[in-house]
């Protein structure tokens, strides 16, 4: 169930920035032509409800800008004339910030997050605000408040009858729509990894507090990150690279990687993620890369105690104070009552303004609970992933990001089971604060839907991290579009 325009021959929108730019030099393509390119595959896909606000007009301003100064010779910036989009809980100067909800419809920030402006400042053009799973509190991106089309929630390019997954959902599906060369989009327990995984495109989930959390609408503050997405490797190490102002990257050689393989993380697989999955390994061993088996199993059983915790004790205030020194102002009371999702407002109503979680006899007060967690809990879950990296001499655990493909669509996939499964190889390293990057490593063969494989470093090794991405990348390859 595919667009026809997804059927074309290759396209304008199909390059990566690096090769924009390189079309741009060479007079075959302008900024124009890329942005328009991208917003007739954006009007062809209203039924993925990728979109929140599409800036049609001022992204072909800003793309004429940055043509008239290539033709006047003046030096050109690193994303000069670049067509990216942001994720809706993200502050873009003039244009709303939603995070998907209906109360903050009209909430229109001043200026960008400090992690949006360097991308802009490097000539980067923001066609617009992608659609998300509401409030950033889910893995689907079923979301009734914003939709274009027939369909409800976000929708997967690959086969619109399937979730884009979450909750950066239209960020991700509008990069395997190829409606844009990149994105930004948040993580908190998942949130990139997911839907890049769902919909064949590349993300870093960065290590906790590299990027700046002013500008970006919050769960929980002491898991949030904004990240990087592009269609590879090298993008996403490109917009890392100016978001953190870490330009350098490390040699990496495939015969002196070691990876870790850890069965926790390759349990319950569905058939198409386990084929695919296991033939990348296999082409990384012929290539060089050593894999390490790594016999352990504390690394659920850590992080489940502090997950979900956290981000229940840590969303109503994280909220309230964003609503009040940041947003418009409004209380979370009136925030709670235009809350369009039923799932998402059982969250709210059940855990979040109560500040309860779920115990052994009903819910439970979340405060002492959550001090256990910071003082001793995520503590214990860093010692132990530090410990494995150092023993195994690893460069990072690599994993299928997701255990399944891209569920199909409907109010079931809101259902706690699905959202178990889709986040349980994310949630670990979430916890833990740790960088991880997603890239893309096949079709499946029956459905032919995208398959993504997970790495996860050690604290800090961000930047080393994307080489050993690009790295693998010469291996797999990149996949088909949809």
């Amino acid at each position: 169930m595919k667009l026809p325009v997804f059927a074309q021959a290759a396209c304008a929108t199909d390059l990566t920035i690096a090769e924009a730019l390189d079309a741009f030099r060479t007079g075959r393509l302008s900024s124009r032509q890329l942005v328009e390119a991208c917003l007739a595959r954006a009007e062809a896909g209203r039924e993925l409800n990728a979109f929140v606000t599409l800036d049609a007009q001022g992204a072909l301003a800003a793309a004429d800008a940055a043509d008239a100064a290539r033709r006047a010779g003046l030096p050109l910036k690193p994303l000069a004339g670049i067509p990216i989009v942001v994720k809706d809980n993200i502050h873009a100067a003039g244009l709303p910030a939603t995070a998907g909800t209906p109360a903050l419809a009209n909430f229109v920030p001043g200026e960008d997050a400090p992690s949006l402006r360097p991308l802009r400042e490097a000539g980067a053009i923001v066609l617009g605000k992608t659609n998300m799973h509401e409030l950033a509190f889910g893995a689907t991106g079923y979301n009734p408040a914003f939709n274009t089309g027939e369909l409800l929630g976000v929708r997967n390019p690959y086969d619109f009858t399937r979730i884009a997954g979450g909750s950066s959902s239209g960020s991700a599906a509008a990069l395997g729509a190829r409606m844009a060369l990149a994105a930004l989009g948040t993580d908190t327990g998942g949130s990139m990894r997911i839907p890049c995984a769902l919909n064949g495109c590349a993300s870093l989930r960065p290590s906790h507090g590299r990027y700046s959390g002013r500008g970006v609408i919050p769960i929980a503050p002491s898991r949030d990150t904004v990240g990087p997405m592009a269609l590879c490797m090298a993008d996403v190490a490109l917009l890392d690279g100016l978001i953190s102002g870490e330009a350098a990257l490390p040699p990496v050689t495939l015969a002196g990687l070691r990876l870790g393989i850890a069965p926790g993380f390759w349990r319950d697989l569905d058939a198409e993620t386990r084929a695919v999955a296991e033939a990348a390994l296999d082409q990384l061993r012929t290539a060089g890369v050593t894999l390490v088996e790594v016999a352990e199993e504390r690394l659920q059983a850590l992080t489940q105690p502090i997950g979900t915790l956290v981000v229940i004790h840590e969303a109503r205030p994280a909220m309230e104070a964003w609503l009040r020194e940041q947003g418009p102002g409004i209380g979370i009371d009136e925030l709670t009552r235009g809350i369009a999702s039923p799932d998402v407002q059982a969250i709210y109503a059940q855990l979040v303004l109560p500040s309860q979680v779920p115990g052994a006899d009903g819910l439970v007060d979340s405060a002492p609970l959550y001090a256990a967690a910071m003082a001793s809990g995520r503590p214990a879950l860093q010692a132990h992933y530090a410990e494995l990296f150092e023993r195994h001499a690893l460069d990072a655990f690599i994993f299928p990001t997701t255990p399944v493909v891209a569920p199909a669509a409907g109010p079931e996939v809101n259902e706690p089971a699905c959202f178990e499964r889709l986040i349980s190889n994310t949630e670990p390293s979430a916890s833990a604060g740790l960088p991880g990057i997603q890239l893309p490593a096949g079709l499946g063969a029956a459905s032919g839907l995208p398959v993504g494989l997970e790495l996860d470093g050690p604290a800090g090794s961000d930047r080393r991290l994307l080489a050993i991405g690009i790295a693998l990348e010469t291996v797999l390859g990149r996949i088909p579009r949809a």
